[in-house]
Formats: C-alpha cells, structure tokens, sequence
C-alpha cells in the first residue's frame, strides 16, 4: 500500500498494526456464516480508529506547510476534535476547534479532552455552524486567524476520504463477502468505497437519522463508484448519538462474549445491525463479513458510569 499511515510517524506516536479478531457466535455458525472485526480501535489509545487516517494526509500537509495552523469542526463529543487535539499537540501545530452550539456551563469530556491537548476552542451559534462551508464564513476565518489549514467536520473532504481508503490495504478484500463499517458523514465509507478493487460488497450503516443525501456527498468526495456497495438506514436508533436500553444491553452482550468494546454512537449500532440482518437471512449462507471497528470509544464518557460493563 503506498504511503501506508502506519508507516507515518507523528512525532511521539507509535501506532500499532490491526488485528483482525474472529466472532464465535452461534448466530452465525447456525447460518454458515463468518464474521471477523477489523480493531482499528486498538492502533491507538487516542488517534484511534478512522479518525486517523482521515487525518492522515492533512497531517502531512501541515508538516509540510509554513502554515502550522490547523482549523477544524465538531460538535461537544465529536471523536474528530479530540483525534485532532492531540495529533496537532503531537506536531507541535496550533489547533482551533470551532465547536457547534453555544458554550455550556460545563464542557463535556471530550472538549475538556481537547482544551487538555492545546485545542483553542470557539463556540458557534448553531445558525452561524450552518454556514461554515460558505465563502463569507471562510474568509472572516482567514481575517480573524491568518492563513491556516481548514479540516472540514469528520474530515469530510476529498483528502479526508483518500485517506480512509487506506484502510482497505489492512485487510485482503477477497477474503471477505461484505466489508461492513458504520457511516456518519460518509467520509470513510466513501474513502472506502472509492479504493475497492475487489467484488467484496461494502456496507455502510448509517448513524443518522433522515440521511437522504449519500449520492450528493459521494459526488461531492469524488467517488467513482463503481465498486458494489449498499447503504443501511435502519438502525440510526433515532438519530446521530441517540440510543436505547436495547442498543446498551446488546453492547454488553457483545463485550461478556467476546470482550471487544463498542462505541453507542458508531460501532454499537453497525454491530447490532449485522446481528439483526444475519437472523433476518440477509446475508447468503457462505458469507464472509468483516466489520471495521472504527473507535470512538471515548465518546461513551458522556453516558452514565455504570451504563457499560466495560
């Protein structure tokens, strides 16, 4: 794979190589059917998951630039903001998140997270977040912040999405029916889907509820999609971190049996997802699924202690 991420090195940060980790489950013995997780959770306590590599080449733009100046966009438990705190803290880059939604009285942990990591926080209006794409929005940033290099939210850019693709070089395509990953702006499912050279079939599982729009962000991300691909709206559980006492309980199934943690917001509702598709007959008897665990493990800090067994 050229420019493999995990030959990249951030100064300080060691990043460890996946482990692809087989389910026993008798949901899927009984169906003759496989299923593998890619632990891309487990390449880093912090810059884990996707997050890495759709910074990954933003990354190597900032090193190489004279503007070490990084602006980004989240909202109060965005994984992206804290990935980014600390890789800009690691490359010595000054950060900026501009943070959706008025300050609150009292920062949720994963803004703390970034004000920890060096991440100078502005908080925005959420009529003023609507219009952060624009060209009057962008060049009041330039005013205020000087030349700098602008990290759309959850990477969602052309370079964000190429940056993903890299994870289909940790894994052998035509081993797999179905490559399966949850999808909140699309970024890494387009990244994903654009770099597919196998006839394996990539699932996205969408965390939001009403997403109507993939055709225009994959046009947007410059996806030549040709690969085969499918799109699944049904399990959001209402909506872009929302969730359910059976979402909660069937995480904790998962972690007694096979003690691979789930976040609520992502990886939680692709899994549940697979499970309920599989009793459902979805997939062919002989199928090969490999699901790709794409972190976020920190946003589960905002819920309860207790809520999880793990």
């Amino acid at each position: 794979m050229p420019h493999s991420p995990l030959d990249f090195i951030v100064p300080g940060l060691q990043i460890h190589h996946p482990e692809i980790e087989p389910i026993i489950d008798d949901d899927f013995i009984n169906k003759h059917i496989e299923l593998s997780v890619l632990r891309l959770d487990r390449i880093h306590p912090v810059i884990s998951g996707n997050k890495f590599f759709k910074l990954f080449y933003f990354l190597q733009e900032a090193k190489n630039s004279t503007h070490k100046r990084i602006i980004t966009f989240g909202g109060a438990h965005s994984n992206h903001l804290a990935a980014t705190a600390f890789a800009c803290k690691q490359s010595k880059l000054q950060c900026i998140g501009m943070i959706r939604g008025e300050k609150p009285n009292m920062l949720s942990p994963t803004l703390l997270f970034c004000l920890e990591n060096g991440m100078e926080l502005s908080f925005l209006s959420r009529e003023s977040y609507n219009h952060k794409t624009e060209e009057l929005f962008l060049r009041d940033l330039i005013k205020k912040h000087g030349e700098h290099i602008l990290i759309p939210e959850g990477g969602f850019a052309v370079k964000g999405a190429k940056g993903a693709g890299l994870i289909n070089g940790l894994y052998n395509g035509n081993d797999y029916t179905h490559i399966c990953l949850p999808v909140g702006t699309a970024t890494t499912f387009a990244g994903m889907v654009n770099e597919n050279k196998t006839q394996t079939e990539i699932i996205g599982f969408s965390v939001l509820k009403n997403m109507h729009d993939l055709d225009k962000r994959f046009e947007e991300l410059k996806v030549n999609a040709n690969s085969k691909y499918s799109f699944i709206t049904d399990y959001h559980f209402d909506g872009y971190a929302k969730k359910t006492n059976e979402l909660i309980q069937f995480m904790n199934d998962f972690y007694y049996h096979h003690a691979i943690p789930l976040d609520f917001v992502y990886t939680g509702k692709m899994m549940f997802g697979i499970y309920d598709m599989t009793r459902k007959h979805h997939f062919p008897k002989g199928s090969k699924l490999l699901a790709i665990h794409t972190g976020g493990l920190q946003g589960n800090n905002s819920l309860e202690t207790g809520t999880f067994i793990f």
